[in-house]
Protein backbone atom coordinates (compact mmCIF):
# COMPACT_ATOMS: atom_id res chain seq x y z
CA UNK A 1 0.00 0.00 0.00
CA UNK A 2 1.28 3.61 -1.07
CA UNK A 3 2.02 5.88 1.59
CA UNK A 4 -0.44 8.87 2.01
CA UNK A 5 1.69 11.30 1.91
CA UNK A 6 3.27 10.12 -1.38
CA UNK A 7 -0.04 9.69 -2.72
CA UNK A 8 -0.95 12.93 -1.90
CA UNK A 9 1.91 14.66 -3.88
CA UNK A 10 0.91 12.50 -7.13
CA UNK A 11 -2.30 13.86 -6.64
CA UNK A 12 -1.24 17.69 -6.50
CA UNK A 13 1.36 16.59 -9.41
CA UNK A 14 -1.90 15.58 -11.55
CA UNK A 15 -1.89 12.04 -10.70
CA UNK A 16 -5.34 10.64 -11.25
CA UNK A 17 -4.65 7.29 -10.26
CA UNK A 18 -3.25 8.68 -7.17
CA UNK A 19 -6.80 10.86 -6.68
CA UNK A 20 -8.55 7.92 -7.40
CA UNK A 21 -6.58 5.89 -4.73
CA UNK A 22 -7.21 8.61 -2.07
CA UNK A 23 -11.14 8.54 -3.44
CA UNK A 24 -11.20 4.86 -2.63
CA UNK A 25 -9.39 4.98 0.88
CA UNK A 26 -11.58 7.76 1.91
CA UNK A 27 -15.28 7.81 0.28
CA UNK A 28 -16.72 5.78 3.26
CA UNK A 29 -15.90 7.82 5.81
CA UNK A 30 -16.75 11.21 4.36
CA UNK A 31 -20.47 9.53 3.44
CA UNK A 32 -21.10 8.16 6.73
CA UNK A 33 -20.35 11.18 8.32
CA UNK A 34 -22.27 13.00 6.00
CA UNK A 35 -24.90 10.54 6.38
CA UNK A 36 -25.23 10.93 9.87
CA UNK A 37 -25.68 14.59 9.08
CA UNK A 38 -28.04 15.10 6.78
CA UNK A 39 -30.09 11.55 7.41
CA UNK A 40 -30.74 11.50 3.74
CA UNK A 41 -28.92 8.95 1.29
CA UNK A 42 -29.47 10.47 -2.00
CA UNK A 43 -28.43 13.59 -0.53
CA UNK A 44 -25.68 12.16 1.34
CA UNK A 45 -24.41 10.76 -2.06
CA UNK A 46 -24.60 14.06 -3.58
CA UNK A 47 -22.62 15.70 -1.33
CA UNK A 48 -20.27 13.23 -0.80
CA UNK A 49 -19.28 13.13 -4.66
CA UNK A 50 -19.39 17.22 -3.99
CA UNK A 51 -16.71 16.85 -1.56
CA UNK A 52 -14.66 15.12 -3.68
CA UNK A 53 -15.37 16.93 -6.22
CA UNK A 54 -14.05 20.30 -5.09
CA UNK A 55 -11.27 18.30 -3.09
CA UNK A 56 -10.20 17.30 -7.05
CA UNK A 57 -10.76 20.99 -8.28
CA UNK A 58 -8.85 22.41 -5.37
CA UNK A 59 -5.69 19.45 -5.22
CA UNK A 60 -3.37 21.79 -7.06
CA UNK A 61 -3.26 24.15 -3.96
CA UNK A 62 -2.96 21.50 -1.34
CA UNK A 63 -0.15 21.63 1.15
CA UNK A 64 1.07 18.72 3.31
CA UNK A 65 1.00 19.54 6.85
CA UNK A 66 1.24 16.68 8.56
CA UNK A 67 -2.12 16.11 9.00
CA UNK A 68 -4.24 13.47 7.26
CA UNK A 69 -5.23 13.69 3.93
CA UNK A 70 -8.79 12.89 5.21
CA UNK A 71 -9.03 16.21 7.94
CA UNK A 72 -9.05 18.23 4.74
CA UNK A 73 -11.78 16.23 3.06
CA UNK A 74 -13.81 16.07 6.58
CA UNK A 75 -13.65 20.02 6.32
CA UNK A 76 -14.49 20.46 3.01
CA UNK A 77 -17.48 17.62 3.52
CA UNK A 78 -18.12 20.40 6.92
CA UNK A 79 -18.59 23.71 5.14
CA UNK A 80 -20.51 21.30 2.73
CA UNK A 81 -23.17 20.54 4.97
CA UNK A 82 -23.29 23.61 6.22
CA UNK A 83 -23.94 25.26 3.00
CA UNK A 84 -26.37 22.41 2.17
CA UNK A 85 -28.32 22.98 5.54
CA UNK A 86 -28.66 26.66 4.84
CA UNK A 87 -30.02 26.14 1.36
CA UNK A 88 -32.50 23.25 2.82
CA UNK A 89 -33.57 25.56 5.60
CA UNK A 90 -34.41 28.30 2.80
CA UNK A 91 -36.11 26.46 0.40
CA UNK A 92 -38.30 24.69 3.52
CA UNK A 93 -38.61 21.28 1.43
CA UNK A 94 -39.45 18.09 1.90
CA UNK A 95 -37.68 15.43 0.39
CA UNK A 96 -39.62 13.54 -2.07
CA UNK A 97 -36.92 10.76 -2.85
CA UNK A 98 -37.16 8.74 0.20
CA UNK A 99 -40.62 8.53 0.24
CA UNK A 100 -40.85 7.36 -3.53
CA UNK A 101 -37.94 5.00 -3.40
CA UNK A 102 -38.53 1.58 -4.54
CA UNK A 103 -36.96 -1.13 -2.78
CA UNK A 104 -37.13 -4.93 -2.31
CA UNK A 105 -35.83 -4.68 1.33
CA UNK A 106 -38.24 -5.41 3.88
CA UNK A 107 -40.14 -2.27 5.14
CA UNK A 108 -40.37 -3.86 8.65
CA UNK A 109 -36.59 -4.45 8.85
CA UNK A 110 -35.87 -0.77 6.63
CA UNK A 111 -37.79 1.16 8.89
CA UNK A 112 -36.36 -0.49 12.05
CA UNK A 113 -33.37 0.74 10.49
CA UNK A 114 -34.55 3.98 10.29
CA UNK A 115 -36.19 4.02 13.73
CA UNK A 116 -32.61 3.56 15.24
CA UNK A 117 -30.74 5.40 13.23
CA UNK A 118 -32.89 8.73 14.28
CA UNK A 119 -32.27 7.45 17.80
CA UNK A 120 -28.79 7.60 17.51
CA UNK A 121 -28.78 10.99 15.76
CA UNK A 122 -31.24 12.49 18.81
CA UNK A 123 -28.74 11.12 20.89
CA UNK A 124 -25.66 12.65 19.52
CA UNK A 125 -27.44 15.64 19.27
CA UNK A 126 -27.74 15.69 22.88
CA UNK A 127 -24.44 15.60 23.80
CA UNK A 128 -22.22 18.46 24.15
CA UNK A 129 -20.33 19.92 20.58
CA UNK A 130 -17.25 18.55 21.37
CA UNK A 131 -18.46 15.42 22.53
CA UNK A 132 -20.72 14.58 19.40
CA UNK A 133 -17.96 15.27 16.96
CA UNK A 134 -15.23 13.40 18.45
CA UNK A 135 -18.05 10.27 18.40
CA UNK A 136 -19.09 11.06 14.73
CA UNK A 137 -15.81 10.98 13.85
CA UNK A 138 -14.56 7.98 15.66
CA UNK A 139 -17.24 5.58 15.11
CA UNK A 140 -18.65 7.02 12.04
CA UNK A 141 -16.13 8.24 10.09
CA UNK A 142 -13.88 5.69 11.88
CA UNK A 143 -10.65 7.83 12.47
CA UNK A 144 -8.38 7.23 14.80
CA UNK A 145 -8.10 8.82 17.97
CA UNK A 146 -4.24 10.67 16.48
CA UNK A 147 -6.79 11.06 13.24
CA UNK A 148 -9.45 13.06 15.32
CA UNK A 149 -6.66 15.05 17.64
CA UNK A 150 -5.00 16.30 15.08
CA UNK A 151 -8.10 17.19 12.94
CA UNK A 152 -9.72 19.20 15.79
CA UNK A 153 -6.51 20.66 17.25
CA UNK A 154 -6.88 18.96 20.71
CA UNK A 155 -4.33 15.65 22.52
CA UNK A 156 -5.27 12.54 22.25
CA UNK A 157 -5.52 12.48 25.52
CA UNK A 158 -8.23 14.78 25.87
CA UNK A 159 -9.86 13.26 22.29
CA UNK A 160 -10.05 9.94 24.72
CA UNK A 161 -11.51 11.47 27.48
CA UNK A 162 -14.23 13.07 25.29
CA UNK A 163 -14.96 9.76 23.41
CA UNK A 164 -15.39 8.16 26.84
CA UNK A 165 -17.88 10.61 28.02
CA UNK A 166 -19.67 10.46 25.01
CA UNK A 167 -19.89 7.00 24.55
CA UNK A 168 -20.73 6.66 28.55
CA UNK A 169 -23.47 9.55 27.47
CA UNK A 170 -24.78 7.44 24.74
CA UNK A 171 -25.20 3.97 26.75
CA UNK A 172 -27.14 5.82 29.47
CA UNK A 173 -29.34 6.89 26.64
CA UNK A 174 -30.03 3.80 25.53
CA UNK A 175 -29.80 1.98 28.73
CA UNK A 176 -33.83 1.38 28.68
CA UNK A 177 -34.46 1.76 24.70
CA UNK A 178 -33.09 -0.75 23.17
CA UNK A 179 -30.99 -3.06 25.38
CA UNK A 180 -32.98 -3.26 28.06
Amino acid sequence: MLNEEYLVQQAVNGDQAAFTELYDRNFDRIYRYVYVKVRNQAEAEDLTQDVFMRALEAIGSYKWRDLPFAAWLFRIAHNRIIDHVRKVSKEKRASLDEAHAVSTEDPVHIAEQHSEAQHLKAALERLPEAQREVATLRFIAQLSIAEVAKMLGKSEGTVKALQFNATASLRKTFSGEWYG
